[in-house]
């Protein structure tokens, strides 16, 4: 557990061990989560990317995609 102190303007330090299991640099924007009850913070960049993959869940198998080649091909055919 880690513990952070809040300055007058709302600000806090995130602690470098924090930050670092969650890839957050300079310049990173975090996102606060209210699930039941409770705050989290995450990477609101790999957040992102964990909603997509989420959302792309199960389309390989919908359109018949097995394998890299067969990605590879669909592009293809796209272009």
């Amino acid at each position: 557990m880690e513990l952070a102190k809040v300055t007058s303007k709302g600000q806090i330090t995130i602690p470098i061990d924090i930050r670092r299991k969650l890839g957050i640099k300079e310049g990173s924007k975090v996102l606060f989560i209210e699930d039941a009850g409770r705050i989290y913070i995450a990477n609101s960049s790999m957040e992102a990317l964990r909603e997509a993959q989420e959302a792309f869940r199960g389309e390989a198998e919908r359109v018949s995609l097995q394998s890299v080649e067969d990605v590879a091909d669909m592009i293809k055919e796209m272009q």
